[in-house]
């Protein structure tokens, strides 16, 4: 028995409803009421990434809104907080029960390789807690608010690629496992 199989399918979707309920208390509770405020998106939701002046951009909108700047800090201190250790336990749930391995571009996969699929999740939730970390910096009066900043962007990309390469790599094992033969015959 493989530590893969051990894992129930319910379990994986339980996690999933999980994710997607904290999603909608994130996007109802603070994304759209902070549209509605600002009429500005939440940086969080800029899936193909920004730049440093749409961080000083966002700084200045907040300075001036009492009522945006609770909001997302509410964000980060309520949903923000939950959010990315779901799904990295998501991610990584399903990486474990698709038991990488077999081959890649016919060669066997190197244990290196399988290990890096296995870190994947984990490299998502640190630039995400570290993207939620160095909004409230950023959009807070403290000292090393520029700092912040200067990081926000890039802990944003860093975010969005792990998680499309985690995304990327599950579907490349469902796809192996759904052909016939599947992974060294499996």
């Amino acid at each position: 028995m493989t530590a893969g199989s051990r894992i129930p399918s319910w379990m994986i979707g339980l996690l999933a409803i999980l994710c997607l309920a904290v999603l909608a208390w994130t996007t109802f509770g603070f994304v759209l009421p902070f549209r509605y405020e600002t009429g500005e998106r939440v940086l969080d939701t800029y899936f193909t990434g920004y730049d440093q002046p749409t961080v000083t951009a966002m700084q200045n909108v907040l300075s001036e809104n009492d009522v945006a700047r609770a909001l997302l800090r509410s964000m980060y201190l309520g949903p923000e907080l939950v959010l990315p250790a779901l799904v990295t336990m998501l991610l990584f749930t399903i990486v474990v029960k698709l038991q990488p391995g077999g081959s890649y571009f016919g060669k066997p996969m190197h244990p290196a390789f399988i290990k890096a699929i296995y870190v994947l999740p984990f490299i998502y939730c640190f630039a995400d807690y570290a993207e939620n970390f160095s909004g409230l910096i950023a959009f807070g009066d403290s000292s090393a608010a520029a700092s912040a900043a200067a990081l926000l962007p890039w802990m944003t990309k860093l975010k969005f690629a792990a998680l499309a390469v985690s995304a990327i790599v599950i579907l490349r094992f469902v796809l192996i496992r759904l052909t016939p033969g599947g992974v060294d015959g499996r």
